[in-house]
Order: C-alpha cells, then structure tokens, then sequence
C-alpha cells in the first residue's frame, strides 16, 4: 500500500522520517518554491502535479493507496485538490493541522480574514515586518506608505515591488534573541504573518510580544471538511489503522 505525503513542513520531514524507518512505502511530493528544499527521507517529487488532472493521473501511476496532506496550512489550493481527487477515488486522506497560535492577555493582536484590511489597521509611515514569502508579497501593494521588511530564503530575482521595502535574506529556523535583534535593529513597530501555528514560525510572535510590539495575524483558509489531525503522532496512529 504505497502512500503520498504532501509535504512543505517540519510534519511533513517528521513524518517522512518515521516511515523510512518503519519502512512503510510511501512518495514525499514538494511543490518546488523553495530552490533548495531540505531533503527527505522518502523518494521525492518535486514540481507541481499540472492541477486536478494531472494529481489524478499521479495518484493512480504511482497505485496510491493513501494521502497525507502535510502541506502549509495555508496551502489551501493543494489542500481542496487533494480532499476533492481522493474523495473521488475512494482513497483515504488525512490532513495535518496543527493548531493555531493563541494570545495572551498582554497581546496586542489584530485578526484579518482578507490582506485588504491592513491598510485600515497599520498606520502610515511605520516599519513593519511581513512574514510572507515573494511569492505572495504582491499581495500587499496597499501598504503603500509604510516601510516593509520581508524575509526570503533564496535571492530574490527582482527588486522588492514597492517603494520604501527591502528584502532581507535568511533561512530558518530563528531563535527569540535572533528575531529580538532583528526587530530592533530595524526598528520594526508592526508584525504580519499568517496564523500558521507551530513551533517554526512562532519565534518571531515570541519576539514580538517581548517588546510589545502589534501584531496582525492573517486568518487560515477555510477548507472543506476532511480527516484531520493534530501532530505527526495522531497521524502515525491514523496510518497504522488503515495499513
């Protein structure tokens, strides 16, 4: 029974870890964004699948018998084509969806369910840190006005797309004092990143409510109902359920 992880998080590299050495056959797939990806344990796929139709015809080729979606959670299109393909093919699906980061009280949070909203809720003329990669920084054209500070892992291939912004290269993990120092050096007043939950990002929120900075939180995609669990471990037990 050969299986199919979706892979694109630190779930996803535990995960594929521990059927390499259980042994269990399965295909790790990465989308290809990232130019040097960490390698894993199990054969992989890199590049897109060529949308609905092109996952069905992996999924059958390879005879999978199961899928594990550990993507990003805010990898809402490659999660809606999975939870839809394998629905229709009868194939058992699980997504990995680990919980999202929750305030405290002394926490000046501000929630947004749409990009758009930013420009009501961060001022003209402040330094803000936006957690998002350069694929999506496009997204962000209406924090005109304000100086923007984003964070890649490769070298990007244009100049940053508005005016008053910088690239800032660096490749995960970062420690709390690393994203400290950041944050002061740059004088950053304001932090956006998507609510992804976790233990990778949650560095520079720590950061953040340190020196009590704002912090705007993008809301996850809503996806269509599906198997889902927390943390590798439930996934592990979902799995030997089903083999």
């Amino acid at each position: 029974m050969t299986g199919l992880i979706l892979a694109g998080s630190y779930e996803a590299r535990d995960i594929c870890e521990k059927l390499y050495v259980k042994k269990i056959p399965a295909i790790a797939s990465l989308s290809g964004v990232t130019k040097n990806p960490l390698k894993l344990a199990l054969k992989t796929h890199i590049g897109g699948f060529g949308g609905v139709t092109g996952f069905k015809d992996f999924i059958q080729k390879h005879k999978i018998k199961w899928v594990i979606n550990a993507t990003h959670p805010f990898a809402s299109t490659m999660r809606n084509t999975s939870i839809s393909v394998c629905n229709e093919l009868n194939i058992n699906h699980l997504i990995i969806q680990r919980p999202e980061w929750i305030s405290e009280n002394s926490d000046e949070w501000h929630y947004i369910n749409s990009i758009n909203e930013l420009d009501s809720i961060i001022p003209i003329g402040a330094n803000v840190f936006i957690g998002t990669g350069r694929n999506t920084l496009n997204q962000y054209s209406n924090m005109d006005g304000r100086k923007l500070l984003c964070r890649v892992i490769d070298e990007p291939d244009n100049d940053f797309p508005f005016e008053g912004g910088r690239y800032l290269i660096g490749t995960p993990p970062f420690s709390i004092q690393e994203e400290v120092s950041l944050f002061i050096k740059n004088r950053i007043e304001w932090v956006v990143a998507k609510n992804s939950g976790g233990s990778g990002g949650f560095s520079k929120i720590i950061a953040a409510r340190k020196l009590n900075l704002a912090v705007v939180l993008l809301n996850r995609p809503i996806i269509p109902s599906s198997n889902s669990v927390k943390n590798v471990d439930e996934a592990m037990i979902w799995l030997s359920d089903i083999i």
